[in-house]
Parts: structure tokens; sequence; C-alpha cells
């Protein structure tokens, strides 16, 4: 229920009053029973509230019955999910999945509604797609429906050719992700000097953004902050956007962040690894990074003290690391690229040895500008440098590699 509060608040709205119930099985026509319906109804008239929100999902009857019992407008969790992804879309690529989640999750509910369903109006829960009008026949809906799928196949083979390109160079792909509002976009600007909006609101980034980030090692990767997690996402959402979590998919390597401050921090974990399993990515190996100990008590701890305390038996899927930073102080940071740099397995770097011709100036600072250089000697002919370099680089200064035991 806070959660659910949370989102609420996220879609703008404020919260006169919460409700809860217990059975032991749903009412079919309602959800909840007789005399809870009548008690929501008093509530609603005395509060003068607008809407009613479901943490469940409400069948099409359901919503129907419920909105004509209590006399006000009935969202359910996935209603609000899709509300809050149509204000937070930015991107064409945004826009048309959020669309395509809100057609499939409507489509259903016309039936006896009419254009009653589909007016725009103020507040939450109605922010249409937009250019559909879903007072249009079914016809003209799935006409629509197909049309976005066409145009989201053509971003996902866009997204194919770039990746193509992209593994041509040998550049890393690393994903963040984690339970929404765990800090994912905070630590993303800290990494990439990236400007991604970092508010306290879930799903305050749905587009995903990508950026270089320079490591220890000198070799560039690509950081990748995708859309948060959540209990219980909608299917439609999962569906729709899964040419996003392919970035996730295709990654090298996951940073998985947790918000160790949370009360529910071992549940929002176990989740983010049930989504993995879902999306095929439950074998990428994984950092786990515990965000915000700067809050915990006794922030003295070690790493894997920390996790164990917080997360319990979930510690148990046994990422092969764990690093405690701070996003807001900037604390553990250090740390943390190192550990992406060890962790890295394209492009590795190892020790070599180089001899450059005097007055080859080009191949010199390639060495300095994409390797560490550990060592440099200038003779009257040559200039001799020692430098942990990637393989890319050993393979294009080949020519200039000596002998390790020349020297």
């Amino acid at each position: 229920m806070e959660e659910l509060a949370t989102l609420t608040r996220s879609a703008g709205a404020q919260i006169l009053e919460t409700v809860m119930q217990s059975r032991d099985r749903p009412v079919a026509a309602t959800l909840i029973g007789s005399g809870k319906v009548d008690e929501l109804k008093e509530k609603v008239r005395f509060l003068e509230a607008d809407v009613v929100i479901f943490d469940n999902e409400l069948s099409p009857t359901q919503q129907r019955n419920l909105e004509k019992a209590l006399d006000a407008k009935i969202l359910d969790r996935t209603q609000l999910i899709l509300d809050i992804f149509a204000r937070r879309a930015r991107t064409r690529e945004g826009q048309l999945q959020v669309e395509l989640a809100q057609l499939n999750y409507l489509l259903p509910r016309l039936t006896g509604h009419g254009a009653e369903m589909s007016r725009l109006g103020g507040g939450i829960g109605t922010r249409g797609p937009g250019e559909t009008q879903l007072e249009t026949d079914r016809r003209r809906i799935h006409g629509r429906l197909r049309q976005i799928e066409r145009e989201l196949e053509k971003v996902r083979s866009s997204r194919s050719t770039q990746r193509r390109q992209r593994q041509a160079v040998p550049l890393a792909t690393i994903a963040l992700v984690g339970y929404t509002n765990a800090g994912k976009s905070t630590l993303f600007n800290h990494l990439t000097g990236a400007g991604v909006l970092a508010d306290a609101k879930m799903f305050a980034t749905l587009d995903p953004t990508v950026r270089h980030i320079v490591l220890p090692s000198k070799r560039r990767a690509l950081l990748s902050d995708t859309v948060g997690f959540i209990r219980n996402l909608p299917t439609t959402l999962v569906r729709a956007f899964r040419a996003t979590l392919e970035e996730v998919t295709e990654a090298e390597l996951l940073l998985h962040v947790v918000d160790v401050a949370s009360p529910h921090a071992a549940e929002q974990t176990a989740h983010v690894f049930k989504v993995l399993a879902e999306i095929g990515a439950e074998e990428t190996r994984q950092i786990l990074v515990l965000n915000k100990v700067d809050l915990l008590p006794g922030s003295d701890l070690d790493e894997q003290t920390v996790a164990q305390r917080i997360l319990g038996e979930v510690h148990e899927h046994n990422p092969e690391r764990v690093t405690a930073v701070s996003s807001r102080t900037g604390s553990g940071f250090e740390k943390l690229i190192e550990s992406l740099d060890q962790m890295l397995g394209v492009d590795p770097v190892a020790r070599a040895l180089f001899r450059f011709p005097a007055g080859e100036g080009g191949p010199l600072h390639l060495l300095h500008e994409y390797a560490k250089v550990l060592r440099v000697e200038y003779g009257g002919d040559y200039t001799e440098v020692e430098a942990e370099a990637p393989e890319s680089i050993r393979r294009r200064l080949a020519s200039y590699m000596a002998d390790q035991g020349e020297s």
C-alpha cells in the first residue's frame, strides 16, 4: 500500500484515505465485498473524492460495476502505471511503447463504455494515447496497433544495427538495473556526468540513455540507464518495452542497484532477480551496488555484512561482486569503477612494451589516450613505453611492440 501511495503521488494525485480489505477470495462482480463497497461509497461522498485506485488489476466488468456503485472514476494498478509512463515518455520510441500498452489494455474495456472510456480530461488516468480516438470502432484501433508495431519494429531494427556497429568496435555495454527509485539515475549521472533527471518520484526516467565512460585502464565502455522494475509490472508494458529491455539482455555486465535504506530492500531485490530471469538475463554477470549506505547506522560495516544484514536469503543469488556507494555523497565510486574495469572481459587489458621511432608521435599519442602508461624512456632513436593496453590497441600497434625480454 505504501508503494501504491508513492505511485499515486507520482501521478500527481492527493491521497485522501487508504482502505484495505482481507478476503479469502475476490468477489467476481466487484473484487471487494458488498459491505466494503457501501463503506467506500460513503467515504467517496464524504471526502468528495474524484478517483478510487485499486492495487489489484480489475477486470472490465469489475471496473464498470465499481464505477456505477461508487459514482467515481475507478483505476487499477495497471492503469495508474500506464498513466505515469505516459507522463514520463519523452522520445518517440517511448511514446509509441506507452501507446501500444495503453491500447492493448483499453481495448477489452471499450465494451459497454463507448466514448465515455476514451474521452480525454483532467486528472490522472485520463491521459489517452493522444493520436488515437478511442471512441472509434475496434477495427480502427486494431489498425493503429498494427501501425505502432511496424514503427516499433523499425526501432528494433535500428537498435540491432547500432548494436552490431558497437560490437564491431571493442566497447562493452554495462546496464544499470534495479527497482524503481533505487537511485539508478543519480548513480548514472555520477559515473558519466550526464544530466539525466534524478527525481524521488517513481519512473522519473523512462526512456533509456546511453553514455560513454572511461575506465582506469583507459578502456571505453557504454553505460545504459534503463527503466526501473516494479512489483507486478503489467505484462502489457513488459511486451511493449521489449526493445528497451534488450539493452539489458545484450549487456555484458549489470550494475544491480539496491536501495539499502528501504525497509523493503530484500523484497525489491528478489523481484529484480525474478524479472531478470523472465527476460533471460539471469546469467549475466552482476555487480550488486548497495546504494544509500550513508543512511544506514554503522556505515563502517563491510559490503558483505551489509548485504547479508539487509538482503538476507536474497543475497544467496551471490553476485560476483558487492560494493557499497552513496549516490548523494559520492563515496564508494572509486572502488565501483575499479570493479567495473576488473570484471569487463571485452577488450582485455595486458601489459606490453612498445618502441616508437623518434618522430612517430601519432602512435605514441594513441597509446597515451587509450592505455595506462606505466613507464616512458627516451633514447636517441626511439621512445620506449611500458603500458597496460587493451587488446584492440595492442593489435593496432603490433608493429611497435617489443619483446618483453629485450630491454
